[in-house]
């Protein structure tokens, strides 16, 4: 019995290893990746998003409005495949300052006017419905406000493509 508790303590402390092999194990900090600064946005964008969740009527007849800006960040192979007619397509993945700035341009007070695939009823290609925690509207929310765009208004409803009001356009139909 002795002998198997001083075996149990010699492996005990042998996992454990020293403090300079545990500091060897830890992986490098990336000085361009900001986790803690990323959760810390989240956390304070929260608030402000709930305030910008508008019906269809609002959402329709804002994202039409002269100056504002109907953006689409779902894939370009998407888009193509269907959107809302007016939108304008920029890839989540491409967001970079030089991007957003050309997409939306100098006015960083532009409203804009966002919506995704989790915005749709009809779970088909080209906007099948997502897990609700990952839908594209929370990062792209996020993501316009971190970069100083903080006029941003999402579409809070769900409805259908096939709704004659929403005004989809697909690649078989060209835009009007």
């Amino acid at each position: 019995m002795r002998k198997q508790a001083c075996l149990a303590i010699m492996l005990a402390v042998g996992m454990q290893g020293s403090p300079a092999m545990a500091q060897a194990a830890a992986p490098p900090a990336n000085p361009l990746i900001d986790y803690p600064g990323f959760q810390a946005l989240v956390r304070d964008v929260g608030a402000l998003r709930q305030t910008r969740l508008i019906g269809w009527e609002r959402f329709a007849a804002e994202a039409r409005a002269k100056g504002a800006l109907l953006l689409d960040a779902r894939s370009a192979a998407d888009f193509r495949r269907g959107h809302i007619r007016g939108a304008v397509n920029l890839p989540f993945p491409e967001f970079t300052d030089e991007r957003l700035a050309e997409v939306i341009g100098p006015d960083r007070e532009r409203p804009i006017y966002i919506y995704c695939n989790n915005n749709f009823s009809d779970n088909a290609a080209p906007v099948a419905t997502k897990r609700m925690q990952l839908a594209l509207n929370i990062p792209t929310f996020v993501n316009l406000v971190g970069y100083g765009y903080a006029n941003v208004w999402e579409l809070g409803d769900v409805v259908s493509m096939k709704d004659p009001r929403i005004g989809w356009v697909s690649r078989d139909e060209p835009p009007i």
